[in-house]
């Protein structure tokens, strides 16, 4: 795995943020029976993977349809993040993503909005557009940022149990720190390329 590809699956795992969406997930499912939790994990995992996939091979397309820039989608995508991450580092009573509702969840809001958020569909949109002609290393990223999120929240139950509500707590301000400092450099990369225009 090149370091492109590997900083890229970091990247994906920080915004879906299996960590911080463990305590949401419990909550989510808590009125399903247990011998049909981890199916409907699977299944609500796949259609994120779906979602996101579609958006990161459309992406390029979806722009030039909006006529965005790159960099007009790295400064916004660097600003969302830089939000996102800010709610996980200061959480709120709803939550990064909003209170979920009860019964089994379909879609919403498990696959949408706690995995295939507006960040990660930003951000898979912003790596397909780097390399619009070579998205293989994108898709080997999230199929790899996917399975690392899936295997997280399988065992969301007993994760929480075993870490104890503070402890996944901390993980996720901890994960939203790291992600504050990429959003950051987003932003960066995104102003530094809009004053390069400028210069020309």
């Amino acid at each position: 795995m090149t370091s492109e590809v590997f900083s890229a699956a970091v990247l994906l795992l920080l915004v879906i943020d299996p960590f911080g969406n463990v305590p949401l997930v419990v909550s989510a499912l808590s009125r399903v029976p247990e011998a049909r939790r981890a199916r409907v994990i699977v299944r609500e995992c796949v259609f994120a993977y779906l979602i996101l996939l579609a958006f990161m091979a459309g992406g390029r397309t979806f722009l030039a349809l909006l006529h965005l820039s790159d960099t007009a989608l790295t400064i916004a995508g660097g600003v969302i993040l830089f939000l996102i991450a800010l709610r996980m580092v200061f959480p709120r009573p709803e939550g990064v993503f909003g209170d979920p509702h009860g019964g089994e969840p379909l879609l919403v809001p498990l696959a949408v909005p706690m995995i295939a958020g507006p960040s990660a569909l930003a951000t898979v949109m912003l790596l397909a557009s780097r390399e619009p002609g070579h998205l293989v290393p994108s898709v080997i990223a999230l199929t790899a940022a996917m399975a690392v999120a899936t295997a997280v929240l399988l065992g969301a139950h007993r994760l929480q149990a075993a870490l104890g509500e503070r402890v996944v707590i901390a993980l996720e301000r901890l994960m939203g720190l790291v992600l504050t400092a990429l959003a950051v450099q987003m932003l960066l990369d995104g102003v530094r390329a809009y004053v390069a225009q400028l210069a020309r």
